[in-house]
């Protein structure tokens, strides 16, 4: 036997060895764990919720004037007044963003392009109001709109729909990304042409 394998006993291990060789697998994250996991889920379900239901039915306010809402007529009188071209067709848009975006939130169906829809209305609506401030203005579009552009970011956890879809079960931070760019353009250009027309001042509060 050489003088290597009489000093080198294969079955010998040292402890304080860290040197352990490419097939050795890093302990998992504790972040990782199911009962965490289910926190986020749970969490997100309730972001959901909260954020998608309510512009939901700020949406159904806007298209068929349910819960003391405008109606879309109303709502496109009031278009007119901020400046918007082609003001029933943008109250409209507006609502179908709104209403059909939260409740693709809610449910957690196709998060990346609800979250991205109901994020750039919500910039039309923080343009809207931007002369009244934060406190008693823009301060609730903000918020929503905030909302859903991170669960667009986020996806929406395991307990939606979007698990259920081959192409979105495994969510990915580019496509929220994506829509959210798309999104961020298109509000840009509908702000843009909004800047350019006269518009009516909005009242203040008492």
């Amino acid at each position: 036997m050489s003088a290597y394998h009489r000093n080198h006993d294969p079955h010998d291990h040292d402890p304080h060895d860290h040197d352990h060789g490419p097939y050795d697998v890093a302990a998992p994250s504790p972040r990782s764990a199911p009962h965490v996991l289910l926190a986020h889920d749970v969490g997100l379900l309730v972001i959901r919720l909260g954020v998608g239901l309510i512009i939901a039915a700020r949406g159904a306010q806007h298209l068929f004037g349910w819960w003391g809402g405008l109606g879309i007529d109303n709502t496109a009188r009031a278009f007119e007044k901020f400046g918007y071209p082609a003001a029933k067709f943008m109250a409209g848009v507006a609502g179908v963003a709104e209403t059909f975006g939260g409740l693709g939130l809610a449910a957690g169906l196709l998060t990346p392009i609800a979250g991205a829809a109901v994020a750039g209305t919500m910039a039309n609506a923080v343009d809207v109001v931007w002369p009244l401030g934060l406190f008693g203005g823009f301060e609730f579009p903000l918020l929503i709109g905030a909302g859903a552009a991170g669960l667009a970011l986020s996806g929406p956890g395991r307990i939606a729909l979007d698990a259920l879809i081959p192409g979105l079960r495994s969510h990915r931070v580019v496509y929220g990304v994506a829509m959210l760019v798309l999104a961020a353009v298109l509000a840009a250009i509908t702000i843009g042409i909004r800047g350019l027309r006269p518009r009516c001042p909005l009242p203040r509060a008492a």
